[in-house]
């Protein structure tokens, strides 16, 4: 039973600690479209996803209604789209991408995801094709998120397709270069991708879910931190406490709206993802817990571990909550999206090098990350390589989300506005590493891979 006590502690957390729904995310099998006629597969495309999504916001905006929880996003993702064009005739996959856009403009949604590749071990003809498509798709469409998987622990790391998504970067950038390279932050490069995901802008629908699902994806730093703050200087034992019990209140929330929109929309109901995901709000910021613990300012000495005892404790009092914990679940770290970090960063507190060594024990990687805009393609390769390698021995999901603004310099800043926030620009290591990634091939995978 719900007591009193509980519905209070709820509207305190929505009305107060900035607790929200993030996204309530539909997942769509596009499997059946695929047609040997690159327009036949277009129109299939389209009227599926439109019929699948014409009641997502509506149902979503129901529930907000009636339940006073707020849900701030309500988007679809998608069969990786290089396995749904494989079958036709052409060369040119912007029309894809912009079919996606036609079909989230006309159900309303926010974004839609799944303009993806997963190229772990090779390519494909189609992936190649896609992946080329890339920038041209992201500088045409207004909602179409892109993602490509470039490793996995059991794969190893493919070197050339690391190198190409460090050229795909650059050319997304420059594509972009009016809205300071924002089709870059429509796109995330991947080791370890997860087939639930409900999060922009890695979503993408995997080819083991079923042909519709329902995916949500909860919030509320503002809620722990809130929480953190009734236990000052008290062991680290009772801080693990303290947000094991507030992750278990957050995800029975996200549970519930889960069922209810399931429900309603009358598709199954898939995964609840645990991440605490930050906002550029004052009081909505993961780098704050951290400080919370005790840092001076999240970046020093002391935040990787910080960083682990929150990963850890959301998803020990998440799972307590749903029985299907699913996506990244943890807690992210995206630079521009976090006030706090913001704010570390625009200090020198919080470095490249730093960040890197946090996504180690955090959900996620290097999340909405602005560098020079003249950073070269190289570079934004061997960064990728960097946390692919990460996520590869560490068995984790790892991704790279960068941004070289085209025209900014180190102590810029570039505004992307909403959720995406202020980011500022953060130096990289003027060292080259252009030969180690001319090399290509593929890094084998780790021998603790051979689990079988």
């Amino acid at each position: 039973m719900i007591n009193t006590s509980e519905i209070l502690q709820t509207i305190q957390m929505i009305d107060q600690q900035h607790l929200d729904i993030r996204t309530i995310t539909m997942g769509i099998s596009l499997l059946d479209c695929a047609h040997t006629d690159p327009q036949a597969a277009c129109t299939r495309i389209y009227d599926k996803i439109c019929k699948k999504a014409e009641r997502l916001v509506s149902v979503g905006e129901e529930i907000e209604r009636e339940f006073g929880i707020p849900i701030v996003n309500k988007r679809v993702s998608v069969t990786p789209i290089s396995l749904v064009a494989a079958a036709s005739d052409t060369n040119d996959y912007v029309p894809f991408a912009e079919t996606l856009d036609k079909a989230a403009k006309t159900c309303g949604i926010n974004f839609i995801g799944g303009f993806s590749a997963l190229v772990q071990k090779g390519f494909t003809q189609s992936d190649r094709k896609l992946i080329t498509a890339i920038p041209q798709a992201l500088a045409t469409t207004d909602f179409v998120c892109s993602s490509v998987n470039v490793g996995s622990t059991k794969a190893g790391i493919n070197m050339d397709a690391v190198a190409e998504m460090g050229r795909v970067i650059k050319e997304t950038s420059l594509l972009t270069a009016d809205r300071a390279g924002f089709g870059c932050a429509k796109l995330v490069v991947f080791c370890n991708a997860v087939e639930d995901n409900p999060f922009m802008a890695g979503a993408f629908h995997g080819v083991g879910e079923g042909d519709c699902v329902i995916n949500v994806g909860i919030s509320g730093p503002g809620v722990v931190h809130h929480a953190l703050q009734e236990v000052k200087g008290q062991p680290f034992d009772v801080v693990a406490e303290t947000i094991k019990k507030t992750a278990f209140r957050i995800t029975r929330m996200g549970q519930l709206v889960a069922r209810e929109a399931s429900s309603r929309l009358d598709v199954p109901f898939g995964i609840v993802d645990l991440s605490l995901a930050p906002t550029p709000a004052i009081g909505d910021s993961v780098a704050r817990i951290l400080e919370e613990m005790g840092l001076d300012v999240c970046g020093t000495h002391g935040t990787t571990a910080a960083l682990a005892l929150l990963n850890d404790a959301v998803k020990k009092g998440g799972v307590m909550a749903s029985s299907h914990v699913g996506g990244l679940s943890g807690a992210f770290i995206p630079l521009s999206e976090d006030e706090g970090m913001i704010a570390a960063a625009a200090s020198g507190a919080l470095t490249l090098d730093k960040l890197e060594a946090m996504t180690c024990v955090c959900s996620v990687g290097l999340d909405m990350i602005a560098v020079p805009g003249d950073t070269t393609a190289e570079t934004l390769a061997a960064i990728i390589a960097d946390e692919a390698a990460i996520g590869m021995v560490n068995f984790k999901t790892t991704a790279v989300r960068l941004i070289p603004a085209p025209g900014k310099v180190v102590g810029d800043v570039v505004e992307f506005g909403g959720l995406l926030g202020t980011a500022p620009i953060i130096p990289v290591h003027p060292y080259s590493s252009a030969a180690f990634i001319h090399r290509g091939g593929r890094i084998p995978a780790p021998m603790h891979s051979l689990k079988n």
